[in-house]
Formats: structure tokens, C-alpha cells, sequence
């Protein structure tokens, strides 16, 4: 304890020093010193890459001309690094110098404009290019470096006599510092992808290093008294600042980078979505928040005012599309949120806010964006996109909350949403009778109505229910897709073994004109059996051979038979093919009557060839006569008349390449590369359809095997077939990748054709 007559070194946030004291010069003074030799160390750094960078991108090269452009870069960077390394060292130094003269600029007037202020439709193509780097590299180090930033605004503004320091306004701050190596690069000749090249770099040696200039400025000025106990102003889930959005950027609990979870590919797609939201803002007919008088909400103002929208929609019932609600109704009710949370806002504080901040009215944005695409993505079905379109509030809150939500693809309201897609774009009144999964996707969006407030844990049990629920259905839904698959794999065996026995047999009568009997037989009887041979023993085997040996015989046997000779081999012919007909009967279940009728019938046919009268009949019979009625089961029918009959079969009626228009080959194309798991949509006429799994291609036919959600059979399409269907308009993939990634890539593109049509027309 400090005794009475001492001063406590102690600095309170109310207490300000003036910065033209001792003191408070003194520690402006530090706070100079220790940026001047950081950031020099810094710069040094990044050139000792820049060559070695150049050198290998050189090596690289597409071509000879690119190959130049790297290494003149490479001796102009060396020949003018002193000057620019002085140039920019000088700028810090003189913003600071203006600083700690208390000569700051407000955010209105700053020279360095702020991330997503440049004006973009007034710049060349090579200025435009410079500035989105140079935007992108302060927006994403802004959102990283926010809880070391804000204390340091925060200490600064203390010994600067209560001024208030922001982001823009910080000397030492990523947006002040990259527009002074800017202008320092001016003095640099060299192509613009050199300059790029080079902007990466301090990004990646000079930016990224800054939150080691921010803490050892902190502790200085924590060691001197400044705010020794400050906290951040509102701490989130997850080590979010009140300051931070969710449109880029994610930190851990200690402020320290944390990558963009599967590459850094979700890092760039936040990069180009902070920087095409700050050139929507710089456009001057994209309508902003009404701006009237008041402070900015703070983040728990935000959360407090979605949570009374909240509450009131989750009283508000479900409305069936077929009740009045149209899709142009709820798409109206996505986009008015903002209007709704800033009406709300007044009526909580009693002012109007002049608007949000520039990171929350970005997330607002980007959040209104994502929920008007799940409103417009064919991909789900209707009556899922109403359901899901309830849950634009509850995911505002969490992107308010937790900015890591658009950065982590494994984040769990994005996991949560993307389950939820998923599952719905299986839906179909047909697959879902029982309303199953109807009732569960209902009551996962009506719970986070009803229980979400800041908690994100409910993100994950909501998830992990879901998934049960999933992964329930799929071990019944594998086992009926498994029959379903094993009785279409067994009518295709059967449907080629009735192919391969009616071509054998057609081709072996050729032109012969055969008796009624014996044609009979053969395209009725005997075929069934080679059918039987065929799907038990195989194609090749030894009892094929002989089904076809038998063939033979028995055309043999209807010649006529005028000589000696011809009547001793038919009369050596026939015990072998009476042998062959009851074994081959008996296996496809004739009964032993019918054998013998058979039998009957065809020795009283022999005998007439032979010349021999029947014992028991006055009349010779003639072929004819012998014919009434066959001993053959209905049931076993000709597999086929004539060889034409086996190319007409609409199996085969696939056209010539050249015949085939080209609509249709381009969907083939596309239903080429289609994997099992596939999904598609299947309509009639009228407002029907099915969404059906690609669950099997035959590799006998080609053919492609659909089921719904259930495992039950939807449909079977030649790839042919399906491209037809898919040209007449009955039929479309669907979208395989998350519902979130396709969501970023059209918010993305939108974007970038808002930023494009000023320009456009002028």
C-alpha cells in the first residue's frame, strides 16, 4: 500500500493526461521508440525474402516475359530497398511524431483510407489491384489483431488526453502502416505483380509480427499505470471482440491467429468478401443504414435486440406455402431485417442508432445474403426453405457472437446448417409419409428459436441429434437399398441370360422353317432352360454346351427323311433327344404328365417323318394336328420371335454418337460423371416430384439405379434415357457440395457484379 503522501502510479480511465506534459510525452516518446525499432526490424526482415521470393517465382515462370518481369523486379527492389525502407520508416515517424504533437487526423479526414473506402470505380486496373491489397491485408489483420489493437487504442487515448484513438486513427495501427508502405512503394519502378508479390510479403513478415509490437507497447504502458486492468470491452464465445464481425478474420482466446480450419482457401474467400463489401459501401447507390443522430449499438445491444426478434418469431407458426405465404414474401422478410433490428434498437435505448458498425453491417449483410440464396437454391425444396429461412435471426446472433463462424467450415452452426440442408434435400412428400423427417429438421429450427441466446454449445447437441437421426435412417434406408439393388442386379442377369438363349437359338434356325411342335419347344421350353444353365452355371460352361448340342439335334431332326440312310440317323438322334428333354423339362418344373404329353406328341411327329403309322390312330396326323395343345405352362413364354426382336428391345435403343442431338450430349456428359450418392430431382407433370439417390450403375447394362431416402425404387434410366428426361425438363442434378460453400460462391459473384456495374456504364 502507497503510503498517504505518495502518488499511486495508477492512471484510471477517467483520469487523462495531457499529452504536452512530461509525462504523457514521455510516454508517447516511448511508444515511438519501440514502433521505430520494431518496425524496422520488420521491414529488414521482409527484404531479406523479397529476392529469394522473386528468384523462385523467376524460376517458375509461364514464359520468358513473365521470367523478365520477376528478375528486373529483382534488381530494381535491390538497387531502390534503402530508399524505400527510409521512405516508409520516415512516414511512421511522422505520424507518430504528428500524434504525439497531437496533430491526428479524425476518421472523416484520414489521408490512408480505411478498409473498403477506396473508390474504387475512379482507379486504373492497376491501382484498383494495389488498393484491394492493400485493403484486403488491413481488413484481415484489423479483425486478427482486434483484442491487442483495441487495448492499445484504448491506453493511447488515456495519455492523449481522453482524444479518441480508433483503428484508422492509430499510428501504429495495420491501416496507417500499410498506406505508409503504399506510398513508400511508389518508389519502386516495377511490374504490378512484383508490387503484389512484395504487399504479400509484408503482410507476411511486417503485419503479421504486429501483435508483438502491440504487447510490448501494452506492457510499457501497463508498467507506467495506463489501464494495468483493462479488459476487453465485451468478451464472446470463442475470444470474439465487440468490434469484430463475422465477415473475416478469427482469433483464438489469446488474440493469436487461428488458420482458416481446412486451407487457406476460406481465408481468401473472407479476404474478397471483406474487400467487396467495403467497395458496396464506397458506391454511392448502394443504400447504407439512414443515418441519424446517435452512437453506435454496442454487440450486446445488437444480441439484446435480435433476441427480442427472436422471441417473436419463434411465436410465429409455421406458414405452408399453399396458405399464402409466397416465397417473394419470405425473400421481402429475409432482406427487412436490418430495418427490423434498427427499430427494435430505438426502442430499446429510446434514440434511433445513427447506424451499426461497419463489421456488424457487413455480418448483417452477409448473413441477409445467405439466407436469401437458401431462399432462391433450387437445391432444396420448398417447404424446406421456408423452415430454414426461420433461422436468420438465431444465425445473426451467432455470427455477431462468434465471428469464426463464415471463417471454420467445421464451426458448429455452420456444421448445423449445412446438416440441415442436407438432409433436407433428400425431402420429398413420398419418401417422408410418415412426416419423420419433416417433424425433425421443424423441430431443430423451432428449438433454436425457442432456446438459443448466447450460448453456442446448442449448435452442437442440435447437430449431434441430427445426425443420429441421420445415421438411424441410413441403416434402415441401406438395407432396403441393398435389396432393391440385389433384385435389380438379378432381373438383369435374367435379362441377358433370355437374351444370350434367344440369340443362340435364333441364329442356329437361321432360314429353316420349323414344325409348329419343335418351334415350340425350342422358343418356349428348351429357351427357359438354357435360361436356367445360363444364371446357375455360367455362360461358359460345360452344360451350356450341351443345352446347344441339343439345339442342333433337334433342328437336325425336322429335315426331311427320303433315303435309308437319313431315317437310320434319325433314329439314332432321337433316344439322345428324348434323354436331353426330360432332364432339361424336370429342371425348369415341368411336371412329369407334361413330359410325357410332350414326349407323346413328338414321337407321334417322328414316327409321321419316319413314314410309320401310329398304332393307335386310323388317320395319319398331320405336324399340324400333333400341336393342340402344347403340354407347356403358360407361364413360360417365347423369349423372343426373330433376331429383329432382340435389336428393337428398348434396352438396346441407344442411337448412333452422330445421331445424338446436342442438348443431349451435353447432359450426358454431366450424367457420366455422376457417382453413386448423387442426387436428382425427378417431376411429372404438375407440381409432383421425387428426389432420388443415384444408389447403383449395372455393369451389364450401364443402366442407372435411383431410390429415395428410404431405399425404395424411384426409377431406372439408361444414361440415354436420362439425358432425354433431363432435356425435356423432368429431371436435374442436384448440387453436391455444403449449402455454405455454394452460398459464399454466390454472395461472392453478386458482389463482384454490384462492384462491376458502376463502372460499367459509366
Amino acid at each position: 500500500m502507497n503510503p498517504a503522501n505518495e502518488p499511486s502510479n495508477i492512471i484510471n480511465l477517467s483520469d487523462r493526461l495531457d499529452p504536452s506534459s512530461g509525462r504523457g510525452g514521455d510516454l508517447l516518446n516511448a511508444v515511438r521508440h519501440i514502433a521505430t525499432r520494431r518496425l524496422q526490424q520488420y521491414v529488414g526482415n521482409m527484404f531479406e525474402h523479397v529476392d529469394d521470393t522473386l528468384f523462385d517465382l523467376a524460376e517458375k515462370a509461364e514464359n520468358n516475359a513473365a521470367q523478365m518481369h520477376y528478375f528486373d523486379g529483382m534488381r530494381e527492389v535491390r538497387k531502390r530497398r534503402p530508399v524505400i525502407e527510409r521512405h516508409f520508416l520516415a512516414q511512421v515517424s511522422h505520424e507518430l511524431s504528428d500524434f504525439v504533437s497531437g496533430h491526428r487526423y479524425p476518421p472523416s479526414s484520414t489521408p490512408a483510407p480505411l478498409a473498403g473506402s477506396i473508390e474504387l470505380s475512379l482507379v486504373a486496373d492497376n491501382e484498383l489491384e494495389e488498393s484491394l491489397a492493400i485493403t484486403s491485408m488491413i481488413g484481415k489483420n484489423e479483425t486478427r489483431l482486434t483484442r491487442d489493437l483495441f487495448a492499445v487504442n484504448q491506453r493511447l487515448s488515456v495519455i492523449c488526453g481522453g482524444a479518441k484513438i480508433e483503428d484508422a486513427t492509430n499510428p501504429i495501427g495495420p491501416a496507417l502502416l500499410a498506406q505508409a508502405f503504399r506510398q513508400s512503394m511508389r518508389e519502386l519502378s516495377a511490374d504490378m505483380r512484383v508490387k503484389l508479390i512484395i504487399y504479400k510479403l509484408f503482410d507476411r513478415y511486417v503485419m503479421a509480427a504486429l501483435d508483438e509490437l502491440y504487447q510490448e507497447t501494452s506492457g510499457e504502458l501497463m508498467r507506467a499505470g495506463v489501464l494495468p486492468q483493462l479488459r476487453h470491452e465485451v468478451v464472446r464465445p470463442g475470444g470474439s471482440a465487440s468490434g469484430a464481425g463475422a465477415a473475416a478474420g478469427a482469433a483464438d482466446d489469446n488474440g493469436a491467429p487461428i488458420a482458416a480450419d481446412d486451407s487457406e482457401a476460406s481465408a481468401e474467400l473472407l479476404q474478397t468478401l471483406r474487400t467487396l463489401f467495403g467497395a458496396r459501401r464506397a458506391h454511392p447507390n448502394v443504400p447504407l443504414s439512414a443515418i441519424t443522430q446517435g452512437p453506435l449499438p454496442t454487440a450486446n445491444e445488437l444480441i439484446g435486440a435480435l433476441s427480442v426478434l427472436q422471441s417473436q418469431a419463434a411465436t410465429v407458426p409455421l406458414a405452408p406455402l399453399s396458405m399464402g405465404t409466397s416465397m417473394l414474401d419470405l425473400t421481402q422478410q429475409v432482406l427487412q431485417l436490418k430495418e427490423q433490428l434498427l427499430s427494435q434498437l430505438s426502442s430499446l435505448r429510446g434514440q434511433r442508432p445513427g447506424q451499426v458498425a461497419t463489421m456488424d453491417e457487413d455480418t448483417i449483410d452477409l448473413v441477409g445474403m445467405l439466407f436469401e440464396f437458401i431462399l432462391e437454391d433450387r437445391n432444396l425444396p420448398p417447404q424446406m426453405q421456408v423452415m430454414l429461412a426461420r433461422l436468420q435471426i438465431p444465425y445473426l446472433k451467432a455470427a455477431i457472437l462468434d465471428r469464426k463462424l463464415f471463417a471454420h467450415r467445421q464451426h458448429p452452426a455452420r456444421r448445423l446448417l449445412d446438416g440441415l440442408a442436407e438432409a433436407a434435400k433428400s425431402w420429398s412428400e413420398e419418401s417422408d409419409r410418415d412426416g419423420r423427417l419433416h417433424d425433425t429438421i421443424k423441430a431443430i429450427v423451432e428449438r433454436l428459436l425457442q432456446e438459443f441466446d448466447d450460448d453456442m454449445t446448442i449448435f452442437d447437441r442440435l447437430y449431434a441429434e441430427l445426425q443420429q437421426f441421420q445415421e438411424a435412417n441410413r441403416r434402415r434406408a441401406e438395407l432396403t437399398e441393398q435389396r432393391v439393388a440385389e433384385s435389380t442386379r438379378g432381373r438383369e442377369k435374367l435379362e441377358q441370360a433370355r437374351r444370350r438363349a434367344a440369340r443362340e437359338i435364333l441364329s442356329r434356325v437361321g432360314d429353316h422353317v420349323l414344325p409348329p411342335l419343335i418351334h415350340g419347344v425350342l422358343s418356349r421350353a428348351w429357351a427357359n432352360y438354357m435360361v436356367l444353365t445360363i444364371l446357375r452355371r455360367g455362360e461358359e460352361s460345360s452344360e451350356l454346351r450341351e443345352a446347344l448340342r441339343f439345339v442342333d439335334a433337334f433342328i437336325a431332326s425336322t429335315k426331311s427323311v427320303r433315303t435309308p440312310e437319313a431315317k437310320r440317323d434319325l433314329r439314332q438322334l432321337l433316344p439322345g433327344i428324348e434323354q436331353a428333354l426330360r432332364k432339361g423339362l424336370a429342371n425348369v418344373a415341368f411336371q412329369d404328365a407334361d413330359i410325357e404329353r410332350l414326349l407323346s406328341q413328338l414321337h407321334t411327329y417322328y414316327r409321321q417323318q419316319l413314314g410309320e403309322v401310329a398304332p393307335v390312330t386310323k388317320q395319319p396326323q398331320t405336324a399340324e394336328a400333333t400341336l393342340s395343345p402344347l403340354p407347356i405352362p403358360e407361364s413360360i413364354q417365347p423369349l423372343a420371335e426373330s433376331m429383329a426382336d432382340l435389336e428393337d428391345d428398348p434396352a438396346n435403343a441407344e442411337p448412333e454418337a452422330a445421331a445424338i442431338a446436342p442438348e443431349v450430349r451435353e447432359e450426358l456428359e454431366r450424367i457420366n460423371a455422376l457417382k453413386p450418392g448423387s442426387w436428382l430431382e425427378f417431376n411429372s407433370e404438375g407440381d409432383h416430384f421425387e428426389r432420388a439417390k443415384l444408389s447403383w450403375i449395372s455393369p451389364m447394362s450401364g443402366r442407372y439405379l435411383f431410390v429415395n431416402r428410404r431405399g425404395l425404387k424411384v426409377a431406372d434410366y439408361s444414361p440415354y434415357e436420362l439425358a432425354t428426361v433431363m432435356v425435356d425438363g423432368h429431371a436435374r442434378i442436384l448440387a453436391s457440395n455444403a449449402l455454405f460453400d455454394r452460398a459464399m460462391d454466390a454472395i461472392v459473384d453478386r458482389l463482384s457484379h454490384e462492384d462491376a456495374r458502376p463502372n460499367d456504364t459509366e
